[in-house]
């Protein structure tokens, strides 16, 4: 019997500037066509969702801005294009949802993660409602106040 590979687990890529930007208010699991050079790019973790988005058009998905870095050795033949558009694999009742929510005002489509899912990449994008530039310095100084807490907790347990 032949060795099994095992499958590759966990995240590969992900936006961390999108939850810095955007409330997140819904999100969707989406598959995505990838060709066989771009899959080997990401078992070597060579993706980047940073500056990334989703634009709906014409009933279907499409990722924008995603940036897959090609190997060298991976494919001579075909002309690798690192930032090129890929579709989004979704269920109709899910773009519809999707399309809705975006002609709403101040809703975005953003890609928050590429991940491993078995043997297959999937990508998760969410709904997001932009914040404002305040709201940003709220949620920071929010995160430093609770950052302070722990560390009082923790240091008072090693006082006694």
């Amino acid at each position: 019997m032949a060795n099994q590979k095992k499958h590759p687990a966990g995240t590969i890529a992900l936006n961390k500037k999108a939850l810095h930007d955007y409330y997140i208010e819904q999100r969707f699991e989406a598959g995505i066509a990838l060709a066989g050079w771009e899959i080997k790019s990401l078992r070597a973790g060579k993706g980047q969702l940073t500056d990334s988005y989703v634009l709906l058009k014409d009933g279907e998905a499409w990722l924008l801005g995603s940036h897959i870095t090609p190997l060298n050795a991976a494919s001579t033949h075909v002309i690798a294009d690192p930032t090129r558009t890929r579709k989004l694999l979704l269920h109709g009742k899910e773009l519809d949802k999707l399309h809705g929510a975006v002609q709403q005002k101040g809703f975005a489509c953003v890609a928050l993660a590429l991940y491993w899912k078995k043997h297959l990449v999937k990508c998760e994008i969410a709904l997001g409602k932009g914040k404002k530039e305040y709201d940003k310095r709220a949620v920071e100084k929010e995160r430093d106040s609770n950052r302070e807490i722990q560390r009082a907790v923790r240091s008072k347990g090693k006082d006694e």
